[in-house]
């Protein structure tokens, strides 16, 4: 049987939990959504690989002779292996922009021409302005073959007439190759 005259006690006691809990859910909020507004104006610590400079594997298939194969590319110096390694490195800087992923693939529902660009792959590994890069690139469709276009001379310019080698001025042959043969 209930006692009336406990039925006060009882409902402060209740009161003053809930108002307690409810206070630390408060606090606790308040600490978590501090956390990444300060996380996010923060820069990421720099790494001992990122003062390295930066570095790619680019790795090309199916593109025809002269183009396929496996070149190393060093930017900030440019060198390496790459045939245009200056080009190549220019492209990727003037591709760099603060928030955008230089290396992202095609968005998801992305509304793109129905066109084939060929049987050529390429896949980029390393590092470029500090992160990791693993890139995988073909020519499936318009957007997939804008996107490609877009690293052109990192990747081979499959619009120009294929080479039979790489050219006397070690790049793919290409606009840019032939505008400065002729200069």
């Amino acid at each position: 049987m209930t006692q009336i005259g406990s039925l006060p006690a009882r409902r402060s006691a209740v009161s003053r939990a809930l108002a307690l809990g409810a206070s630390a859910v408060l606090a606790g909020l308040a600490s978590v959504s501090a956390v990444p507004a300060a996380s996010a104006a923060a820069p990421p610590p720099v790494r001992v690989e990122d003062r390295a400079g930066d570095h790619l594997t680019v790795t090309v298939r199916h593109a025809g002779p002269g183009r396929d194969g496996t070149y190393r590319l060093y930017c900030h110096p440019a060198g390496g292996s790459h045939p245009d390694a200056r080009r190549a490195c220019d492209v990727l800087d003037r591709n760099t922009h603060w928030g955008r992923e230089p290396f992202a693939p095609v968005p998801a529902g992305s509304v793109c021409t129905m066109q084939y660009g060929g049987p050529a792959t390429a896949r980029i590994t390393g590092t470029w302005a500090g992160r990791r890069v693993d890139a995988a690139y073909d020519r499936g469709d318009g957007c997939r073959i804008d996107r490609w276009n877009r690293l052109v001379p990192l990747l081979p310019d499959l619009s120009a007439p294929r080479p039979a080698a790489v050219s006397r001025t070690g790049a793919w042959a290409g606009a840019g190759a032939q505008e400065r043969t002729r200069a």
